[in-house]
Parts: structure tokens; sequence; C-alpha cells
């Protein structure tokens, strides 16, 4: 097992989702650091620490993979502590996946955890299939039963409110 506390959660990209990702980073007792184009408010009352590129991937014993599109190698991953843990639930596209694999295989990368791949379904010569200690799900990772759970009840509170003739959570008036 890896203790989690004090260890330096990283964010590639610190939107939406990346300021949840940084509250439950957070909430494990992590220091969380990030890189985004920009520098939100919202992250930086949570504490979040905004670095560069480099910093980030020198600092990071967690780095989670939380922008559209990048591309992330073996250039990047060279710039990393040894034993960093790579978390992707963003876009398979981003990661340069033969890369992963050879620093998963090599122990330079010691725990992938992917719930995207660059071609999905994933196909069979995928070299993450075959790479040591690399974790791949279907891109489901907000599908809890708490997160289906509340969207069923968010869709049912908006059909009711929507007969009602006091409609919510409207997209395009």
């Amino acid at each position: 097992l890896i203790e989690l506390a004090g260890k330096t959660f990283g964010l590639l990209g610190c939107g939406r989702i990346g300021i949840h990702t940084a509250e439950a980073a957070k909430g494990l007792g992590m220091h969380v650091i990030a890189y985004n184009r920009s520098q939100s408010q919202a992250a930086k009352d949570l504490g979040v620490e905004f670095v560069d590129l480099d910093g980030l991937f020198a600092r990071s014993d967690v780095l989670a993979l939380q922008m559209p599109l990048a591309d992330f190698n073996k250039e990047n991953i060279a710039k990393m502590k040894d034993g960093v843990i790579i978390l992707n639930n963003s876009r398979g596209q981003m990661v340069v996946e033969q890369d992963l694999a050879d620093a998963l295989n090599s122990g330079k990368v010691a725990y992938a955890g992917l719930d995207v791949v660059s071609t999905e379904p994933i196909r069979a010569d995928n070299p993450l299939l075959s790479a040591k200690n690399c974790i791949i799900t279907p891109h489901m990772s907000w599908g809890s039963q708490g997160s289906r759970q509340r969207i069923m009840d968010t869709t049912a509170e908006n059909v009711k409110a929507f007969l009602a003739g006091s409609p919510v959570n409207v997209v395009n008036r």
C-alpha cells in the first residue's frame, strides 16, 4: 500500500473537473499543484499551487491528466520522479501509449490507472494491455452507484419542473 498523505498530487489541467479532483486529493492530505493555461480563483482558494509544466512533472508523486488534449510522451515521463503514478480519465489520445507502457515496464512509472485509451474499444495489440501495473477500466470513472442515482434524480426533477412550467437546468434558452 502507498501512503498518500504528504505526497504531491499534480494536475495537468485544473478546470472544473480538476478542481473537484484537487478537493479529493486535499481530502487525502496531499499537496496539490497544477499546470493550467489560466489560474482560477476557485483553485487558488482551495490551496492549489500553480506551477510551470516542468515543475509539475518534476514534483508530482501522482499525476492526473485532466486536459482535453495534450501530448504526454516519453520526454514528459523522463522529467518525472521515478515511481510516479499516472492517472488518465480525460482523453486516451493524450498519451503516447507505447511510451507509457515502456515506462511502466521499466519501473519509471510505478502504476497507471486509466479509464480511457486512444482507440475504444481497446485493440488487442494495445501495449498497455500487457504493461506491468496498469489498470484499465471502461470510460466510466464517474459511474459510481451514487453518481448514477444523482443523475436519475436530477433527470426526474427536471421533468417534473418542466411539466410544472418552471424548467430548471435549462441549456440554450
